[in-house]
């Protein structure tokens, strides 16, 4: 990371905490390592996310539906997805500082301030040996990567490491009244398997018929044991996924029109797209015969925010296998190489998979702007969020010149009969510029200055945020101007 994207990047984790967005948890008993709170800015800010997540996925298609599965699972499922054998990460430790490392992303780490300095040879011949060590799951082969190209402890700065080891990242605990005779289960890793499991359920309740796919938006839990690059990577997180359930041979094809509708879905919020990259697997899980992250460039480098993977039908003949019930679906839809229905298959499926926490800092990092508006007689600067008017916390706030003279009960009306349909800010301390410069920074698009000539002439000036222009409206065409500029509609429509 350079000197001043380091130094970008601070400043958006401490505009974060001072504003209300995210908070270290338990922060007053020093903190939980990679867990963090979500402030009264943030909870509003991570629904909104949630809110167009939703409505691309399940509201603007009709053979999309979501479903609510509970954290707790049999812990069977974990046997037949894999995750009991095969959840792990190749962690190393260095002796002298006693710290836990994952070695894929050392070596990521390295292979990034190889690409900063310049070194593309260097970089390039380090990430083909790292992809070719992972792909045979040659553990010793990434320890002298790690050695052979000098990656020091960040804490220690030694090259003191041990040898890589298999991590499994699952939270077990005890499901039962007493602890003697309770059944170990284990806090779901992925909220994925809890589709796959009511993959019949929805089926035919739901009356669907292939293809047709089931989104969900839930907590997982992974014992990561690195805290890094603050919500990027955390213990307890949220996930938005929707699994597309297709006829066996079709399954490419989706594959790659869902990896263009998401990286639609990014574009709309106005971000460049040389922000984002399409980031082909080197190595494949296990269960999929294709798959690509979308990457964006936070400050720290290219990193996933959303993997799309074609997971063949390996999920739902594991779990026919493991539960002994058949996970088939009837297609009566005729073949016309045969011209006869193509009948009962396991169906294939395709995934779209976003961490709402890191799109969420995605989102911050895209919006924070440190703006100098220094003239020739007067210096002076802000700190704005240019969030989309959608996902803004506050859609509008309602800000009397000054408290006396009937203006505040005048500021009051108009924010009782706005608050109905927007989230709404009132405030009335300090003057009007800092004032502005408070909403500003929070992400609020619109202020609504109610003045003298307000109380003459039922008209208030509303103020732009991202270009700080202002215009002087009716009260009575508030609602409308608003409800145009914040609608879910100006997203949803691209």
């Amino acid at each position: 990371m350079s000197k001043n994207n380091e130094e970008n990047f601070k400043n958006v984790i401490s505009h974060a905490k001072e504003y209300g967005f995210v908070f270290q948890s338990s922060e007053i008993y020093d903190g939980l390592s990679a867990v963090y709170d979500y402030g009264q800015l943030g909870a509003e800010l991570k629904n909104n996310i949630k809110t167009y997540w939703w409505k691309a996925m399940v509201q603007l298609n009709e053979n999309i539906v979501g479903i609510d599965s509970a954290i707790f699972m049999h812990p069977k499922i974990w046997k037949a997805s894999g995750h009991v054998d095969g959840f792990n990460d190749p962690m190393i430790d260095n002796k002298d500082s006693k710290k836990r490392y994952r070695a894929d992303q050392l070596l990521e780490d390295k292979i990034e301030a190889y690409k900063v300095a310049g070194d593309q040879q260097n970089a390039e011949s380090l990430q083909a040996d790292m992809d070719e060590a992972l792909k045979a799951e040659d553990l010793p082969r990434l320890k002298a990567l790690i050695e052979e190209h000098k990656i020091a402890c960040p804490v220690s700065k030694t090259c003191n490491w041990t040898d890589v080891r298999q991590f499994n990242l699952m939270f077990a605990t005890q499901f039962g009244a007493m602890a003697e005779g309770a059944e170990e289960v284990y806090l779901r890793p992925e909220t994925a398997q809890g589709i796959f499991v009511n993959f019949l359920n929805v089926q035919k309740s739901g009356r669907m018929k292939i293809p047709f796919g089931i989104a969900q938006i839930g907590k997982a839990f992974r014992n990561e044991v690195i805290a890094r690059q603050f919500i990027m990577r955390m213990r307890e997180f949220e996930q938005m996924e929707m699994q597309f359930f297709v006829r066996p041979g079709s399954e490419l094809e989706w594959y790659n029109k869902w990896k263009e509708i998401r990286l639609q879905w990014h574009l709309a919020l106005g971000t460049d797209p040389k922000k984002y990259q399409f980031h082909d697997h080197a190595k494949l899980a296990h269960y999929a015969n294709a798959a690509v992250d979308i990457e964006y460039e936070f400050p720290f480098g290219f990193k996933e925010v959303e993997g799309i993977h074609s997971r063949t039908d390996f999920d739902l003949s594991q779990h026919q296998e493991f539960s002994r019930k058949k996970m088939q679906y009837f297609d009566p839809e005729v073949n016309p190489e045969t011209g006869k229905p193509y009948g009962n298959y396991v169906p294939y499926v395709i995934e779209t998979s976003i961490g709402l926490d890191r799109f969420f800092l995605v989102t911050l990092v895209n919006a924070f702007e440190e703006e100098d508006l220094s003239t020739a007689d007067k210096q002076d600067s802000r700190s704005v969020l240019r969030l989309h008017p959608a996902l803004a916390p506050y859609k509008a706030a309602v800000l009397p010149l000054t408290k006396k003279d009937g203006l505040p009960e005048k500021a009051r009306e108009i924010m009782d009969a706005l608050k109905f349909d927007f989230n709404m800010a009132y405030d009335e301390k300090d003057a009007i510029g800092k004032r502005y410069r408070r909403q500003d920074a929070i992400g609020t698009p619109f202020c609504i200055t109610i003045d003298y000539d307000t109380l003459e002439d039922n008209t208030v000036t509303i103020r732009h945020r991202d270009s700080m222009e202002q215009e002087r409206v009716a009260i009575a065409d508030l609602n409308r101007i608003i409800g145009d500029l914040v609608s879910w509609k100006n997203l949803l429509q691209k």
